[in-house]
């Protein structure tokens, strides 16, 4: 009787604790021809530490506009007038620029002559200067085109404005032959004044206008115009689709952002906190969707908030005094300011990310290691001494990220070793030993293409829809390798306090069932290591989203994410089969684990946990071929009742996607099926888990 293979890497290739040993195989089990039908093994006598719910967390990043147009309401574009008043307005990039398109806005253009229209650097409102308009017996004034509207919605704005004389100020809202027209006065003190309208016409080509007539001449400070169900500046359906989202942790708002990001400026009155160029994703930042802003959001959405901190530009007396301002009582300092800001009680921010990416030569404030670890102990310490119960993530730097792309090239040097000069992770463990909690790992791994350990580039293959799915779950199984290696070189990284935090990956950043094969795969990898994977964070979380200016749905990459958090259960449990995983075909290494991902269900892969109460046996099957495939499920300490439940995430091709306004084409299925069968079908393309009610 052969045994048949399990479903864990880690048995296949250490035996460490609590996996050690091949799962018992029944007569019925036992490996066949070929052409046997294909068989799996659940056996609930084999229990593994539970999945932290953080595994279905997500990424944000202010990075360009991705906060800015999709959770925040705000429908006018710098509207503190950072780039002043221009004659025309440029064309938009071509989308295939990727970061100048992300960070593309509307700018702002001159009615009359734009001789009239002068910018004051000495009495701004806010920023640099603020925009001057001087009269005449024509209109003259400024206006921003392309603003998007919804029929019979209401919107509210404010302006700040301020006259040599009282002026009569004209706000306009155009929709196409439509006019509304408002009227504001303006003092020769700044005044900060409300005003209204509800849109007549669905547009994105509306335009909304600040004019005058007479002598002298009026100054705009700030102008706003959000939809007046907005929630706390939010968007009403991006927070209720988050909301829905169920998203368990959120880490914001860098990602690469944060290194040259200045906290202070986007506390306190919004209209007054300084727009800011952003010198890493080379876009603008109003600062309106600020540190406030988005520790509310998480509230609004029930997530729960993870911090990251500047340790690029920034330096630990900012780190401190940040923990103190979120987390501080009403009567510390920086508390108090929170306070005077709107908000007495602390936040009670639990996680905090010490850095992103620190190890690599793109980040701003990059250094070596060896300076950086010192740079990190004294966050740490500042950090932990306004907040003693605060729980801290560095920045990894495994040896497998660094290999592929996220560390230091060196020419005949392509693959970092295990404690080797550019291992950051080692050197972490090494000389920042109790300065953390976690270490954080990344992981993007390209389409169609492998990592060569020789040469150290990349180099195009053709894969199969089975290989091109699993390729997440590999860089996932190659950090895990890497962590067997950290454990041997640190012994005290096996009383499994140190967790990983994979707060950044992603595959594929086009929206498509296909897509939702990779991400399901790669979920069932995180759960083969509950032991010290704690977190893992999608980039971007809004990706869970398709949204327009004036709509949203959720994606098909949303619809997986609804699918395992809300049906899949919290104890994994040993997996076998009889048809394992083939073997690598390229050496182990880079992007390459030592043994390949995936269940001993080839080509199918299957995962099973029990829910919490032990009351429901659940099994998740990803079928990534293009065929329909047969898979006879057998279980061992597990007696099933008659009757089950079945929920399929199924797109009409692989292409099919979610997009607003359209039908959907990725969705979930519910059915019931007799769970007294033992042979299941599986559609091509497609993911599936059942619900086993115990006996």
């Amino acid at each position: 009787m052969d045994k048949l293979s399990a479903i864990t890497r880690r048995n296949m290739l250490l035996g460490t604790a609590g996996l050690a040993g091949a799962l018992s195989v029944p007569p019925y089990a036992a490996a066949a021809s070929t052409s046997a039908p294909l068989k799996g093994v659940i056996d609930t006598n084999q229990k593994f530490p539970p999945i932290n719910p953080y595994i279905y967390g997500g990424f944000l990043e202010h990075g360009a506009n991705i906060i800015n147009h999709t959770m925040w309401a705000e429908v006018l574009h710098d509207r503190k007038f950072y780039y002043g008043i221009l004659q025309v307005e440029e064309p938009k990039p071509d989308p295939a620029n990727f970061r100048a398109a992300m960070a593309y806005i509307h700018k702002w253009t001159a009615i009359g002559s734009p001789s009239d229209i002068s910018l004051d650097e000495t009495n701004a409102y806010v920023g640099k200067h603020s925009p001057v308009v001087k009269l005449s017996s024509t209109p003259t004034g400024i206006a921003q085109s392309h603003v998007a509207l919804t029929s019979g919605k209401a919107y509210t704005g404010r302006i700040v404005v301020s006259a040599e004389q009282d002026t009569e100020i004209s706000i306009s809202l155009v929709e196409g032959k439509n006019k509304q027209t408002v009227k504001v006065r303006a003092s020769k003190e700044w005044n900060t004044l409300p005003f209204k309208f509800t849109a007549k016409t669905n547009t994105t080509e509306a335009r909304f206008e600040i004019t005058a007539t007479g002598s002298g001449s009026f100054r705009v400070g700030v102008v706003s115009l959000m939809p007046a169900d907005n929630i706390k500046g939010f968007r009403a359906d991006t927070i209720a689709l988050m909301k829905e989202m169920d998203c368990k942790i959120l880490r914001m708002p860098g990602g690469n952002f944060i290194s040259a990001y200045d906290w202070k400026d986007t506390i306190g009155d919004p209209d007054k906190r300084p727009p800011v160029f952003d010198p890493v994703w080379k876009a603008l930042q109003p600062n309106d969707a600020g540190l406030d802003e988005l520790l509310l959001m998480c509230e609004l959405i029930n997530c729960e908030p993870y911090w990251c901190v500047n340790t690029g530009y920034g330096e630990p007396r900012s780190g401190a005094e940040i923990v103190e301002y979120v987390n501080g009582a009403a009567d510390t300092f920086w508390g108090a300011k929170r306070a005077a800001n709107g908000r007495k009680e602390p936040y009670k921010v639990k996680y905090w990310n010490i850095g992103n990416e620190m190890y690599g030569h793109w980040q701003f404030g990059h250094m070596s290691r060896e300076q950086y670890v010192i740079k990190h102990n004294l966050f740490a310490d500042a950090m932990r001494k306004a907040d003693p119960s605060i729980y801290i993530i560095a920045p990894g730097g495994f040896v497998d990220e660094m290999t592929t792309g996220q560390g230091i090239f060196i020419e005949g040097q392509p693959e970092v070793k295990v404690g080797s000069e550019r291992d950051w992770a080692y050197g972490m463990f090494k000389n920042s030993k109790g300065k953390f909690d976690a270490l954080a790992t990344h992981a993007y791994p390209p389409e169609n293409k492998r990592f060569d350990l020789k040469t150290g580039k990349l180099f195009d293959v053709k894969q199969s829809l089975t290989e091109w799915a699993r390729q997440p779950a590999q860089r996932v199984a190659t950090m895990a390798d890497a962590w067997e290696e950290y454990k041997k070189a640190f012994p005290e990284l096996n009383d499994g306090k140190v967790k990983v935090f994979f707060d950044e990956w992603a595959f594929s950043f086009r929206d498509s069932m296909k897509g939702t094969l990779a991400v399901a795969i790669a979920f069932h990898e995180f759960f083969k290591h509950t032991d010290f994977i704690d977190m893992a964070g999608y980039t971007m979380a809004t990706a869970w989203l398709n949204v327009t200016p004036t709509g949203s749905t959720i994606s098909a990459k949303g619809r997986v994410f609804q699918l395992y958090n809300q049906h899949f259960g919290s104890i994994p449990v040993g997996v076998s089969g009889n048809s394992p995983q083939p073997a690598p075909q390229y050496p182990a290494g880079g992007d390459q684990p030592k043994v390949n991902t995936g269940s001993a269900t080839y080509p199918l892969d299957v995962m099973a946990a029990l829910t919490k109460d032990g009351k429901t046996l659940t099994v998740a099957v990803v079928n990534p071929t293009e065929t329909t495939q047969s898979l006879d499920l057998f279980f061992e300490g597990f007696s099933a009742s008659a009757q089950g439940k079945a929920w399929s995430l199924i797109g009409k091709n692989l292409e099919a996607t979610n997009v607003v306004g359209k039908k959907p084409d990725v969705v979930i299925q519910e059915s019931s099926f007799d769970a007294r069968s033992t042979r299941f079908q599986l559609a091509p393309a497609a993911i599936k888990i059942f619900h086993f009610p115990k006996a």
